[in-house]
């Protein structure tokens, strides 16, 4: 039985020309990956890592594969998920992404209000008062990966 599993293994891992081509447009019909993201995917399964490099530099060139794309896509979802710059910074940084491609969007965004409205959403508008408590709020604002001169704004700022 390990014999077979094997033998499937290496068969599976021959992947080059229009099979390996066919492949990277598959996984990226499913979601939009970065460039060292699909070099890592296709090397699983490709005979030729030389290939890889090659093939995902024309896809890169014809625009099915974009870094841009999915800087963008990675920058909407994690504010939507109430993250920081500094947690967007750092999945950036997994996908091996630059931080440059998105650099401007990210200096526009106002982070006040960002983390205001997550804070009224776990806490309420209340201006906490007491110090365990505004703690708690700055913690989890941290947590959150934003900075300290944005969390103690966001915190102390009453209704308008």
């Amino acid at each position: 039985m390990f014999k077979r599993s094997e033998e499937q293994s290496q068969q599976r891992a021959l992947l080059t020309g229009q099979r390996l081509r066919s492949y990277a447009f598959a996984l990226l019909t499913r979601r939009d990956y970065s460039k060292a993201e699909l070099t890592e995917k296709l090397n699983r399964y490709a005979q030729n890592p030389e290939e890889v490099k090659q093939l995902v530099e024309e896809l890169s060139e014809q625009n099915y594969q974009s870094d841009q794309r999915v800087a963008e896509l990675t920058l909407a979802s994690q504010i939507r998920k109430g993250k920081g710059p500094k947690r967007i910074k750092q999945a950036l940084k997994t996908k091996q992404i630059e931080n440059d491609l998105i650099a401007d969007e990210i200096h526009n965004i106002d982070w006040v209000e960002q983390a205001y409205q997550l804070k009224v959403k776990k806490f309420g508008e209340e201006v906490e008062k007491d110090p365990k408590l505004k703690a708690k709020q700055m913690r989890f604002l941290q947590y959150r990966g934003f900075d300290l001169d944005v969390i103690i704004k966001a915190i102390q700022r009453k209704v308008d």
